[in-house]
């Protein structure tokens, strides 16, 4: 059980402009095998997530939206090998928020890494020469060692905030050297990578930018590949590159150092049609989130935009707290079900783009998941439209008149807010009346972490990986588990998932597991939409990849340059 991470021997080199304008000259349009990397220019993207503005700067908050501000100026021990993706003629998209193939992963922070037996423990042996820049105020440039590992890792075992047996299985953090971090653990976890590794949480900084206020975005001091420069509540994050970066890639048998763009603008846009008109007049060079129905019309006012199409990575539904009446009856649940023509909403509120299936598990999670049509019948027949069959569960739960429910909606997620009324709608035809309460971001996650949302929520959440999905919607005190599932033998059964090594077996036990929470029905099961992303291309080393980890964007857009020829050739 032992594996070293092969060391990458990188010279830094810079293309001139000769090489530069030889390469344009020949008119090559691979960016990734022919076309060599271009300096400078300001990147300016819409993420995912370009609704919301942050709602944390410090990691040990747990809160999964700090984990896309900060990652652009944290690094963590590893990341996603953006080496194999599509722009690079490899075979990962690297769409999903989490989860990494076990063939994608590389050292970021680490340099190596190998687990040992006896006590059970991975050993890390970092990078030479990583360094945290000059932060007036907060610190001068040093290097980052081991002990600023442990300190960060420590604090987030230690935060009252932190996400029920997350890390649990880890005994202790430890630096033996300066550059060498050990991790004990208590027993083995098939989710060690993404729990401490790449994952959402895994933020590396220095105590430093603790001792000045790390919730302060203007301490904000990291060794990734940007600088937070400025923060506009409500607009924009700006950040500048970082000159002492340790990134590097390789690009035509050339050595460059990451990031190419001289800064990186983040935009916050909550109106979706100022989001476009951003887009289309060059204000935004690339925008991954993009409705399915403004498309042709994009494609006609834009036509050199260029395009991909992928299944967003996050489920919808309507929760339901199983310990709250009516709601606590399984008869109720599966009733719900069938009374939202799901197919319906497939074809006609998404015109085609989206799957009937795919929550909790994702097409992607190549064996974890399985077809409906691979499913029993229990299972499949809560994806059929049954009106009569819902009314027959509901007399036979004691509800023949169907009754009222209050239900939360996050104004933060567009296509819940036009969702919402449409399954009301399905709902009221069989007597069940859904009174709504609209939330803004930061309360309605409040009131899920504290446990004390409404009987009904709509929620899009994300998977996280085929362990993951589950254990955020169904195990105990987890802030995602808007149904208040609590389940001891199901608990149980995850615990084994955790500690099996073998893949294999693992895997049949979480398609068991899934199968489960389908079958009672804890969530209105909603269809899962196709999402589109577009770019200019003047947008080059990029093919619409969105995360290298978990909610991680900084090392897609650390590998993206600006051909700023073609971008004032397109008028811009």
């Amino acid at each position: 059980m032992v594996r070293w991470l092969e060391r990458r021997g990188l010279r830094a080199t810079f293309a001139t402009t000769a090489t530069l304008l030889a390469c344009q000259a020949a008119g090559s349009t691979d960016a990734g095998a022919q076309e060599l990397p271009q300096y400078g220019g300001t990147l300016s993207v819409g993420t995912v997530s370009i609704t919301n503005s942050p709602l944390s700067w410090d990691p040990a908050d747990w809160n999964y939206k700090s984990a896309e501000d900060i990652g652009y100026y944290y690094s963590r021990l590893f990341v996603g090998d953006l080496r194999k993706s599509k722009a690079r003629g490899g075979p990962y998209a690297f769409k999903s928020d989490a989860y990494l193939p076990a063939d994608a992963i590389r050292g970021d922070l680490a340099e190596s890494w190998r687990w040992l037996e006896n006590p059970l423990r991975l050993d890390i042996e970092l990078r030479k020469g990583v360094m945290f820049p000059d932060k007036p105020g907060v610190m001068t440039s040093r290097e980052l060692t081991a002990q600023d590992v442990v300190y960060s890792y420590s604090r987030l075992l230690a935060s009252a905030k932190r996400t029920a047996d997350y890390i649990d299985h880890i005994e202790k953090i430890e630096a033996l050297s300066r550059y060498k971090v050990v991790i004990y653990y208590k027993h083995f976890h098939e989710d060690w990578g993404q729990r401490l590794g790449w994952g959402t949480y895994s933020s590396v900084y220095p105590k430093e930018v603790v001792d000045a206020g790390i919730s302060d975005w203007r301490k904000a001091n990291g060794s990734g590949p940007f600088v937070l420069t400025n923060y506009v509540n409500g607009n924009s994050q700006t950040y500048e590159r970082n000159p002492i970066y340790f990134g590097k890639d390789s690009y035509a048998g050339k050595d460059y150092r990451l990031p190419f763009v001289d800064r990186l603008v983040v935009r916050i846009i909550k109106d979706e049609s100022a989001q476009h008109a951003a887009l289309r007049t060059g204000k935004l060079d690339l925008l991954q989130s993009i409705s399915w129905s403004v498309v042709d019309e994009l494609k006609r006012s834009a036509p050199k935009l260029k395009w991909s199409r992928w299944l967003a990575h996050s489920g919808r539904y309507l929760s339901m707290r199983m310990d709250t009446k009516p709601f606590d009856d399984i008869r109720v649940r599966r009733a719900m079900n069938m009374a939202v023509n799901k197919q319906e909403i497939v074809s006609s509120y998404y015109g085609g783009n989206a799957a009937v299936f795919a929550y909790p598990q994702h097409p992607d999670y190549a064996g974890t998941f399985e077809p409906l049509e691979s499913m029993p019948e229990s299972i499949r027949e809560l994806y059929r439209y049954d009106p009569d069959k819902a009314k027959q569960l509901l007399a036979e739960a004691g509800y023949p008149n169907g009754f009222s429910i209050k239900v939360q909606v996050c104004t933060c997620t567009l296509d819940m807010m036009d969702l919402g009324p449409l399954v009301a709608g399905y709902l009221a035809r069989v007597g069940i009346k859904l009174e709504f309460e609209l939330l803004e971001q930061a309360p309605f996650f409040s009131l899920l972490r504290a446990g004390k949302n409404a009987p009904g929520m709509f929620f899009a959440n994300s998977h996280g990986g085929p362990s993951t999905t589950l254990r955020k919607n169904f195990m105990p005190n987890q802030y995602s588990n808007s149904s208040h599932w609590s389940d001891p033998a199901f608990e149980e059964k995850m615990q084994a998932v955790y500690r099996e090594r073998n893949e294999a077996a693992r895997t049949k036990m979480l398609r068991e597991l899934t199968r489960e929470v389908l079958e009672k029905a804890p969530y209105v099961w909603l269809p899962t939409p196709y999402i589109y992303s577009a770019w200019w291309p003047w947008v080059k080393n990029y093919e619409g990849e969105i995360y290298a980890g978990g909610f991680w964007y900084g090392p897609v857009f650390e590998n993206v340059w600006i051909d700023q020829v073609l971008k004032k050739k397109l008028g811009f």
